[in-house]
Formats: structure tokens, sequence, C-alpha cells
């Protein structure tokens, strides 16, 4: 059989090991749980600011490479016609330099071009 004590208005059961529960004061719960929520929402706070300019940068760099892309589907055509634009001409002439002159190794981005240049 199993014997309950009665101490204090609370029933222990035997073999119960540990730490009695501290009596908490509320007041100081309370604030420490309000302190843990504002860091919370300041973390989550920095965490969308994080987001939302890594989505910025990912949203120039796909306008940049939509219009590079734009560029050169107007050489292609211009090169289906016959033209040769200026920039492609200088890329090959560049290119010839820079095969011969070994330090010029960093590339130039090409500029955009008017498709009826020859």
């Amino acid at each position: 059989m199993e014997e309950n004590k009665v101490t204090g208005g609370k029933v222990k059961k035997p073999g119960k090991r540990g730490r009695k529960p501290a009596k908490i004061d509320l007041k100081a719960k309370l604030e420490r749980s309000r302190q843990s929520a504002r860091e919370c929402r300041a973390r989550k706070k920095l965490r969308y600011q994080y987001l939302e300019e890594l989505v910025s940068s990912r949203e120039r760099a796909i306008c940049a490479l939509r219009e590079e892309l734009e560029m050169y589907k107007q050489w292609c055509k211009a090169m289906d016609q016959g033209k040769i634009p200026s920039e492609i001409r200088a890329l090959l002439t560049g290119e010839e330099l820079s095969k011969s002159n070994p330090n010029s190794s960093k590339q130039q981005r090409p500029v955009k071009s008017d498709p009826a240049e020859k």
C-alpha cells in the first residue's frame, strides 16, 4: 500500500526527488515574459528586413540580366540581317588585344546597341 503524507494541505507522493517548486514572483515572471516577447519581435523584424533586402537585390540582378538578354537578342537580330553591331566588333578586336596582352584579363560589359547600326 502506498501512503501519501499530507503536509500543509498538499499531498506528497513518497520517492519524489528534486527541488520543490519555489514561489516565483508573479510580477517578475510577467516582466521576463514581456521582455522575451520584445526580443522575439525585434529578431523577427530584423529577419524580415534581411529577407526584404535579399529579395530586392535579387530583383535588381534579374532586371540587369533581362536587360543584358534583350541586348543580346537585338545583336542576334542585327546579325541575322547581315549587320555586325559595333559592340561585337569591339569585343572581337578587344579579345585579340587581350590575347597579346595578358595583363588585361578584366572583361568589359557590352553596351546596348541600336540594331540599325552597321
